[in-house]
């Protein structure tokens, strides 16, 4: 039986351009997915450039007007990699021309910007799905299901880190990051940890209610690119402390300027029962310790990724293999056309992508008045729906 065509208009072919145009060509390989894909139309900054990224990616056609790749009747999903600070005016517009809309994370650099690309997909009938492939790995589901079973008992604590050192050079040359509308290092890769926080946490303790946040601009300047410099305004660190439903405290960390790392998103749970500890690093792993061991043989126990992971062994048939970055991406692909065939619901839609922007915004709030924030609470996605059909 002839599957139906879906037709893809990707904006952007930076890094995470790459990643999504590798997660459709890997996804169309590894999974039975429900349509046909077709890589129809790239758009970047000059025609040259987009033609060139289109060519090498395999997209057939390619624009420099990004307008015209949104209203292209011959486009069903609009995929958004430019830099952050177009993600609301690139979705809005597809929103508006029926198109479903795959955009990168962080949602939107405002959660009143995030809350109306909500609103405004939810209003015209489309499916969303906002990137963040870390939440894919089946490691991650692990720990999650691990937790949901009461392995660990009663969750007491959470800490969460997302580390890298991209800007830590004070020399680097002020970019689209560093930009009030960039969000900064807690709205660009604290992001990633809040996500994988409630995604951990949220069916045992409930969601984060509280935070203290800490967030610093360690380089007040950086160059310009015309002989001058420029002021930031944005943090290079975003910390908070966490208060989550159910009484478990914890405390996540968002951090572009830490020297030597170049991934660092890591995790620790700990339960009245055990508890789970994760590097990105090394994310084909997941370590559990077991306060049910005997006495001397206590300690940490590596479980390592392999076919009983799914979706692993549509990957790979052998245990520690392992999987990479790309190959989450195409994870997030198929399960986001899974749902557009209606299969599923949304894994991780615009009204999820808010949430973790309103977190990202009382954290900063937190941080300006030194005081504990309550967060505000607003129609969320939880997963729980969709964790089941994944299950199913």
């Amino acid at each position: 039986m002839t599957k139906r065509k879906l037709r893809i208009g990707l904006i952007g072919s930076g890094f995470m351009g790459r990643t999504h145009a590798f997660g459709y060509s890997t996804a169309s390989r590894v999974f039975d997915l429900p349509f046909q894909l077709e890589l129809a139309c790239l758009a970047d900054i000059t025609d040259e450039a987009a033609a060139k990224a289109a060519d090498a990616l395999g997209f057939a056609r390619s624009t420099s007007d990004w307008r015209a790749l949104v209203n292209d009747p011959e486009i069903d999903v609009v995929n958004i990699t430019a830099p952050n600070a177009f993600h609301k005016e690139m979705a809005l517009a597809a929103i508006a021309a029926g198109k479903h809309v795959y955009c990168e994370k962080p949602l939107a650099p405002l959660a009143a910007d995030a809350r109306e690309m909500a609103d405004a997909a939810e209003a015209k009938g489309v499916k969303t799905q906002v990137g963040f492939n870390y939440l894919c790995n089946p490691m991650l589901a692990l720990a999650r299901d691990m937790i949901v079973a009461g392995e660990l008992g009663e969750i007491r604590g959470y800490r969460g880190l997302h580390a890298e050192d991209y800007m830590a050079d004070a020399m680097s040359p002020f970019t689209f990051r560093l930009d009030p509308a960039g969000g900064g290092a807690l709205a660009d890769i604290g992001s990633h940890a809040l996500a994988t926080a409630e995604f951990l946490m949220g069916p045992a303790a409930g969601p984060i209610t509280q935070v203290m946040g800490d967030c610093v601009t360690v380089i007040k300047t950086r160059p310009d690119g015309k002989g001058g410099t420029r002021a930031v305004q944005v943090d290079d660190i975003g910390r908070a402390l966490l208060r989550f439903e159910n009484g478990a405290t914890g405390s996540v960390e968002g951090n572009w300027i830490a020297t030597g790392r170049t991934m660092q998103h890591d995790f620790e749970v700990y339960g009245t029962k055990g508890a789970l500890a994760f590097t990105q690093q090394r994310f084909n792993e997941l370590h559990f310790f077991s306060t049910s061991d005997a006495r001397g043989r206590k300690g940490f126990r590596r479980i390592e990724a392999g076919p009983e992971h799914a979706p692993y062994g549509l990957f790979c048939v052998a245990p520690g293999h392992q999987l990479g970055f790309n190959d989450l991406k195409a994870i997030e692909v198929a399960r986001y056309l899974e749902a557009l065939a209606g299969h599923q619901p949304e894994p991780f839609n615009f009204r999820a992508g808010l949430r973790i922007q309103t977190l990202v915004e009382t954290i900063h709030a937190s941080s300006r008045s030194a005081a504990w924030r309550e967060v505000p609470t607003d129609k969320v996605q939880h997963q729980e729906e969709y964790r089941q059909h994944e299950k199913a």
